[in-house]
Protein backbone atom coordinates (compact mmCIF):
# COMPACT_ATOMS: atom_id res chain seq x y z
CA UNK A 1 0.00 0.00 0.00
CA UNK A 2 1.49 3.29 -1.06
CA UNK A 3 0.92 6.67 0.48
CA UNK A 4 -1.47 7.50 -2.36
CA UNK A 5 -4.00 5.06 -0.85
CA UNK A 6 -4.88 7.49 1.93
CA UNK A 7 -8.29 9.00 1.32
CA UNK A 8 -11.98 8.48 2.02
CA UNK A 9 -11.94 4.85 0.83
CA UNK A 10 -8.92 4.10 2.98
CA UNK A 11 -10.49 5.82 5.99
CA UNK A 12 -13.71 3.85 5.46
CA UNK A 13 -11.65 0.65 5.35
CA UNK A 14 -9.97 1.69 8.60
CA UNK A 15 -13.29 2.37 10.33
CA UNK A 16 -14.64 -0.97 9.12
CA UNK A 17 -11.52 -2.83 10.25
CA UNK A 18 -11.71 -1.27 13.70
CA UNK A 19 -15.39 -2.19 14.10
CA UNK A 20 -14.91 -5.77 12.87
CA UNK A 21 -11.73 -6.48 14.81
CA UNK A 22 -13.06 -5.00 18.04
CA UNK A 23 -16.34 -6.92 17.74
CA UNK A 24 -14.49 -10.18 17.20
CA UNK A 25 -12.13 -9.49 20.10
CA UNK A 26 -14.95 -8.44 22.45
CA UNK A 27 -16.91 -11.59 21.62
CA UNK A 28 -13.88 -13.84 22.10
CA UNK A 29 -12.78 -12.35 25.42
CA UNK A 30 -16.06 -11.76 27.24
CA UNK A 31 -15.87 -8.01 26.63
CA UNK A 32 -12.13 -7.82 27.32
CA UNK A 33 -12.46 -9.19 30.85
CA UNK A 34 -8.71 -9.94 30.79
CA UNK A 35 -7.84 -6.23 30.61
CA UNK A 36 -6.95 -4.26 33.74
CA UNK A 37 -8.80 -1.17 32.59
CA UNK A 38 -7.77 0.98 35.53
CA UNK A 39 -4.11 0.29 34.72
CA UNK A 40 -4.69 0.95 31.01
CA UNK A 41 -6.22 4.34 31.77
CA UNK A 42 -3.39 5.19 34.18
CA UNK A 43 -0.80 4.26 31.56
CA UNK A 44 -2.57 6.28 28.86
CA UNK A 45 -2.81 9.24 31.24
CA UNK A 46 0.96 9.19 31.82
CA UNK A 47 1.57 8.80 28.08
CA UNK A 48 -0.76 11.62 27.06
CA UNK A 49 0.89 13.96 29.57
CA UNK A 50 4.27 13.11 28.01
CA UNK A 51 2.95 13.74 24.49
CA UNK A 52 1.63 17.12 25.65
CA UNK A 53 5.14 18.25 26.56
CA UNK A 54 6.30 17.41 23.04
CA UNK A 55 3.30 19.19 21.51
CA UNK A 56 4.18 22.33 23.45
CA UNK A 57 7.79 21.95 22.31
CA UNK A 58 6.91 21.97 18.61
CA UNK A 59 7.54 18.30 17.82
CA UNK A 60 6.20 16.79 14.62
CA UNK A 61 4.17 13.54 14.37
CA UNK A 62 6.98 11.74 12.53
CA UNK A 63 9.74 12.69 14.98
CA UNK A 64 11.54 9.71 16.49
CA UNK A 65 10.56 10.65 20.05
CA UNK A 66 6.90 10.89 19.04
CA UNK A 67 7.02 7.57 17.23
CA UNK A 68 8.45 5.95 20.37
CA UNK A 69 5.51 7.37 22.33
CA UNK A 70 3.08 6.08 19.70
CA UNK A 71 4.72 2.64 20.03
CA UNK A 72 3.83 2.80 23.73
CA UNK A 73 0.26 3.82 22.81
CA UNK A 74 0.05 0.86 20.43
CA UNK A 75 1.44 -1.49 23.09
CA UNK A 76 -1.23 -0.33 25.54
CA UNK A 77 -3.94 -0.83 22.90
CA UNK A 78 -2.60 -4.36 22.36
CA UNK A 79 -3.61 -5.27 25.90
CA UNK A 80 -7.11 -5.52 24.42
CA UNK A 81 -6.09 -7.19 21.10
CA UNK A 82 -3.47 -6.62 18.41
CA UNK A 83 -5.10 -4.46 15.74
CA UNK A 84 -4.24 -4.46 12.07
CA UNK A 85 -2.68 -1.30 10.67
CA UNK A 86 -6.08 -0.29 9.35
CA UNK A 87 -7.83 -0.84 12.67
CA UNK A 88 -5.15 1.19 14.46
CA UNK A 89 -5.68 4.09 12.06
CA UNK A 90 -9.41 3.51 12.59
CA UNK A 91 -8.84 4.03 16.31
CA UNK A 92 -7.37 7.46 15.60
CA UNK A 93 -10.38 8.27 13.42
CA UNK A 94 -12.67 7.20 16.25
CA UNK A 95 -10.80 9.51 18.62
CA UNK A 96 -11.41 12.39 16.20
CA UNK A 97 -14.99 11.62 15.22
CA UNK A 98 -16.52 10.57 18.53
CA UNK A 99 -17.41 13.69 20.51
CA UNK A 100 -16.61 12.18 23.93
CA UNK A 101 -13.30 10.70 22.75
CA UNK A 102 -12.26 13.98 21.11
CA UNK A 103 -13.11 15.90 24.30
CA UNK A 104 -11.22 13.40 26.45
CA UNK A 105 -8.05 13.48 24.36
CA UNK A 106 -8.17 17.23 23.74
CA UNK A 107 -8.55 17.78 27.49
CA UNK A 108 -4.81 17.02 27.64
CA UNK A 109 -4.02 19.53 24.91
CA UNK A 110 -6.28 21.30 22.35
CA UNK A 111 -4.33 19.69 19.49
CA UNK A 112 -3.96 16.18 20.96
CA UNK A 113 -6.48 14.35 18.74
CA UNK A 114 -5.17 15.78 15.49
CA UNK A 115 -1.53 15.32 16.48
CA UNK A 116 -2.01 11.79 17.78
CA UNK A 117 -3.99 10.87 14.66
CA UNK A 118 -1.21 12.10 12.40
CA UNK A 119 1.41 10.31 14.49
CA UNK A 120 -0.60 7.06 14.41
CA UNK A 121 -0.79 7.27 10.61
CA UNK A 122 3.01 7.64 10.41
CA UNK A 123 3.42 4.73 12.81
CA UNK A 124 1.01 2.57 10.80
CA UNK A 125 2.90 3.30 7.57
CA UNK A 126 6.28 2.50 9.13
CA UNK A 127 5.52 0.22 12.05
CA UNK A 128 5.62 -3.50 12.54
CA UNK A 129 3.88 -5.85 14.91
CA UNK A 130 0.42 -5.47 13.41
CA UNK A 131 -2.09 -8.25 12.99
CA UNK A 132 -2.89 -8.87 9.34
CA UNK A 133 -6.14 -7.21 8.26
CA UNK A 134 -8.86 -9.37 6.77
CA UNK A 135 -8.16 -8.13 3.22
CA UNK A 136 -4.42 -7.62 3.53
CA UNK A 137 -2.19 -8.93 0.81
CA UNK A 138 1.15 -10.42 1.78
CA UNK A 139 4.09 -8.26 0.84
CA UNK A 140 7.64 -9.46 1.05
Amino acid sequence: MGTGAVGNNYEDECRRSLAEEQAKSLAGTNNWEHVDRERVHQDWDVLYREITTFLDGGSLPGDQEIQELVRRHFDIACRFYTPSREAYVGMSLFYAEDEAMRAFHDSYHPGMVNFLGAAIRVFAEQGSGFAPSAGAEASA
